[in-house]
């Protein structure tokens, strides 16, 4: 029989999304053998916004033209879509009416996971797929402990060259992985772009030709009347994974 497929979800602010992303990305799927990545831009992300936050169609568009041409690899625009604060377990509970019988894992950094009590739902949110707790730069990996005993006990530090136990899959089931992260962060590329500073290295090619045309992280300016978003595109560019427009997701 079949295995299911394993689908994993990275969602994030994505502003923009940069190489750190991508190499992440790539290495939790080559860990779990993911056979899709959905790359989830949040539309108001309820702990990271701020009064120079990149439009969400333009964080959206970005993450498209990052991801585009890569296997296995789409963007759904569900948040973006929806209208209100992102908040995780909608995000979830979305995907997994979509794909009802392959398996998620949830993607997401060290250093967020550890306000996962601060999160909506946060129990719902664990019991509803697997994790994937990444490294990142300067963040030490441990496992959380506002968790509590009895939800530790759910999470398992992943060795280097650990294959996937399938029997610790759960849920609930926390995989802490600690990976070769990139030192790049969305704040210094934004910085970076104040400065007049190239951006070679840091964001693919065409972020960062989307980011000079579109005039993005240079400071205030007059909204810009945009066409309507399109959940397709045409022939040879990146088409979207849609999902429920009522789903959204909350991540610190």
């Amino acid at each position: 029989m079949k295995r299911p497929a394993r689908i994993g979800i990275f969602g994030g602010t994505f502003d923009p999304i940069h190489a750190g992303h991508l190499r992440a990305a790539r290495l939790v799927q080559r860990r779990f053998r993911l056979d899709r990545i959905l790359f989830v831009p949040a539309s108001i992300p309820p702990h990271k916004a701020r009064p120079d936050m990149a439009p969400a169609r333009d964080r959206l568009r970005m993450t498209v033209l990052a991801v585009g041409g890569r296997p296995g690899w789409s963007v759904s625009p569900v948040e973006i879509r929806s209208r209100g604060p992102s908040y995780s377990i909608r995000t979830i509970e979305a995907m997994k009416r979509k794909y009802p019988r392959d398996r998620i894992f949830f993607l997401t950094g060290s250093d967020a996971f550890r306000d996962i009590r601060t999160w909506r739902r946060w129990r719902s949110v664990l019991r509803s797929c697997a994790f994937v707790v990444m490294t990142r730069p300067g963040v030490r990996l441990g496992t959380p402990r506002a968790l509590g005993p009895a939800w530790r006990r759910s999470v398992h530090k992943m060795a280097p060259g650990e294959r996937l136990d399938e029997g610790r899959l759960g849920p609930p089931a926390v995989f802490l992985l600690p990976i070769d992260a990139l030192p790049i962060s969305s704040t210094e590329i934004r910085e970076r772009v104040r400065r007049g500073r190239p951006l070679a290295g840091l964001v693919p090619p065409a972020v960062s030709a989307y980011i000079r045309a579109e005039g993005l992280y240079r400071g205030p300016t007059a909204p810009v009347s945009r066409p309507a978003l399109r959940t397709s595109s045409a022939a040879g560019a990146p088409s979207f994974a849609l999902g429920s427009t009522s789903a959204a997701k909350a991540r610190p």
